[in-house]
C-alpha cells in the first residue's frame, strides 16, 4: 500500500517530476491512470490513460489541468480538448454496471483500467496511478497517493475519465429520466436518493449498492 503524504506537501498544480524521472532513465511510454465513477449509485465505472510527449513546458501547455475534483465542468470540458490535442496517446475505457454488480466495484474499476490501457496503440513501458495498483499487469507501475494532484498526466486521465462518464451520464438521463442524471451523473445526491423513492431502481443502477 503508497505511505501517505502530508497535504502541505502537495505542490500547487500537478507536475512532471515522476514523468520526467522515468523519462531521464529511458523509459519514454509513460501512461497516467485515473477513474471516474467508482462512489456512483448508476452507471459503469471508467478510467482513462494518457501518455504524455517528452515536453518539458507541458505544465505551461497544460496549465489549467488539475484533479478532475477540483475543476468546474467548463473547465474539465475545455481542458479535455487540449488534453487529447497534446497526448501522444490517450484512451478511456469502462465496466458496466453490470459487470460491477458481478465483480464488485475494485476487480471492475480495474477492468476499466485494463480496457483503458489496452485502448491505447503502442504498449506503454510504465503505469503512474492514482494510489490504485494492478496486481496482475506485468507492466511497471507507481502507485501515488494523491497522484491526480502530483503527477499531470494522472491529472489529465482524471480530466478525461470524468468528461467521458460525464458525457455518458447526461446521455442516459434522456433514457432514464426522472433520476436527473444529467446533474447528479449518478452520485447518491439527496434529490437522487428522493428519486429512487418514488420511481424506483432504474436499469443502469448498481444493484450491489445500498442506493436509498
Amino acid at each position: 500500500m503508497p505511505p501517505k503524504i502530508d497535504p502541505s506537501l502537495l505542490p500547487s498544480a500537478p507536475d512532471l517530476q515522476f514523468e520526467m524521472q522515468l523519462w531521464e532513465a529511458g523509459i519514454r511510454g509513460v501512461a497516467g491512470i485515473d477513474e471516474a465513477g467508482r462512489g456512483a449509485l448508476a452507471g459503469p465505472v471508467a478510467a482513462a490513460a494518457v501518455v504524455l510527449p517528452i515536453e518539458a513546458s507541458l505544465p505551461q501547455i497544460l496549465s489549467g489541468v488539475r484533479d478532475s475534483k477540483q475543476m468546474s465542468p467548463s473547465a474539465r470540458s475545455y481542458w479535455a480538448e487540449k488534453i487529447k490535442e497534446t497526448a501522444m496517446e490517450w484512451a478511456v475505457g469502462w465496466a458496466s454496471h453490470i459487470e460491477i454488480d458481478t465483480l464488485g466495484i475494485l476487480p471492475a474499476t480495474l477492468l476499466a483500467i485494463e480496457r483503458a490501457i489496452a485502448g491505447l496503440d503502442t504498449p506503454p513501458e510504465h503505469l503512474l496511478l492514482d494510489y490504485i495498483r494492478l496486481p496482475e499487469c506485468a507492466v511497471p507501475q507507481t502507485a501515488l497517493v494523491k497522484g491526480d494532484r502530483r503527477a499531470l498526466s494522472i491529472a489529465a486521465a482524471s480530466v478525461l475519465a470524468k468528461t467521458w462518464r460525464d458525457a455518458l451520464m447526461r446521455q442516459l438521463d434522456l433514457e432514464y429520466p426522472g433520476y436527473a442524471f444529467a446533474s447528479n451523473k449518478g452520485y447518491g445526491t439527496l434529490a437522487h436518493r428522493q428519486a429512487l423513492g418514488r420511481l424506483g431502481s432504474s436499469p443502469i443502477h448498481r444493484k450491489s449498492f445500498q442506493i436509498r
